[in-house]
């Protein structure tokens, strides 16, 4: 082969490289202390972590209950569920497309032990958030947390990027990170997967 012939397959082997990574990132997650470190290698928008072993765990995702005001609700109201974290607010264009999609997944998957948490952020007027949930009929419940002192807990998340979504093992370890609006097509298989995985590290056999 000839060296313009090298330089030709190498540069096609990385391109394809950076595609498979870009399709389906995989990176490792976990902190020193076993916590959740964001990693987004080359910039992805979905990166999935593993092995379930290597996950890192979220800090303590709990604050005001949008339509209960007064109450609370947090990670430690599901116990032993795969959670899928949905960061979205009511000024956002993606998120109205977004959430008839996500109902559709709380619904499908329920039986099988998944459950959707909101975390309603930058609404500083909670009646407009409320209003949004009724309008789209929403049946899952969402942490109000227009200062975004919950969504602090997930460390070096990218904060900015509305709307984003975590899925969680029943450990409560990230599993997997979208960066974009999802449908319930994409959504639901991966969430499937990580239900159907077994706790404590393990996956299903």
């Amino acid at each position: 082969m000839t060296a313009r012939g090298v330089r030709l397959r190498t540069g096609m082997l990385a391109a394809l490289s950076a595609l498979a990574l870009t399709v389906a990132g995989c990176a490792d997650n976990t902190g020193s202390d076993g916590t959740f470190d964001f990693v987004a290698p080359g910039g992805q928008t979905t990166i999935f972590y593993d092995p379930p072993a290597d996950r890192g765990t979220v800090g303590d995702i709990s604050g005001p209950d949008l339509m209960n005001e007064g109450e609370d609700i947090g990670l430690e109201d599901f116990t032993d569920q795969v959670v899928v974290l949905n960061l979205w607010g009511q000024w956002c264009g993606p998120c109205r497309g977004e959430v008839p999609e996500l109902e559709k997944v709380a619904e499908r998957t329920w039986d099988q032990g998944v459950r959707l948490l909101g975390i309603n952020v930058r609404d500083h007027q909670r009646t407009a958030a409320q209003d949004f949930v009724r309008t789209n009929e929403l049946t899952y419940p969402s942490i109000y947390d227009p200062a975004m002192r919950t969504v602090i807990s997930l460390g070096s998340f990218p904060t900015s990027v509305v709307p984003s979504t975590l899925v969680l093992d029943r450990d409560h370890r990230v599993a997997a990170v979208f960066l974009k609006p999802l449908s319930a097509e994409e959504l639901q298989p991966v969430v499937e997967r990580i239900a159907a995985e077994s706790g404590d590290g393990g996956s299903a056999g």
